[in-house]
């Protein structure tokens, strides 16, 4: 099997459990139960949505549970990592250098999100290391659209 086969075989699709926007620095996320993406700018609402390459961040539900096993916690509630949307069922790093559909959206890989020294503050001491390595992808918005929670992530 060659390697770009390897790398477009996807188990099963994933699926969105948590949609949030950062309406201002500083100032606590807003949780949706659906989002519109816009075309090469991010999410309706959002403070980052710019024409840059981080209009929308992305974390693994799997990598919240890791980190709270990290910090001794029972859960890391996903409004303290800041992203946008949480998915499950699916590795955001085997999308690098792929498109991905979302409900009626499509988002290009765009980068790793490493974490910030706010994650220290809203994660306590050891936030910052907890998270790195598990802070999810950025992504920039190819195709504008409406997105829920629950709706399917498939690589494209």
């Amino acid at each position: 099997m060659e390697l770009q086969e390897l790398q477009n075989g996807f188990a099963k699709p994933g699926h969105v459990v948590y949609i949030s926007v950062r309406p201002q620095r500083r100032e606590p996320v807003k949780v949706l139960d659906q989002v519109i993406a816009v075309e090469a700018h991010g999410l309706e609402g959002d403070r980052y949505k710019n024409p840059g390459t981080r209009q929308v961040t992305f974390i693994q539900a799997e990598h919240l549970r890791d980190m709270a096993s990290f910090l001794g916690r029972a859960a890391v509630e996903p409004e303290l990592t800041r992203r946008n949307i949480v998915v499950e069922g699916i590795n955001l790093l085997a999308l690098k250098g792929k498109q991905f559909s979302i409900g009626e959206a499509v988002f290009q890989y765009s980068g790793e999100c490493h974490p910030c020294s706010r994650m220290e503050e809203n994660l306590g001491t050891g936030g910052y290391n907890a998270m790195r390595g598990h802070g999810g992808i950025t992504a920039k918005v190819i195709q504008g659209g409406l997105i829920k929670t629950g709706d399917e992530v498939i690589a494209i």
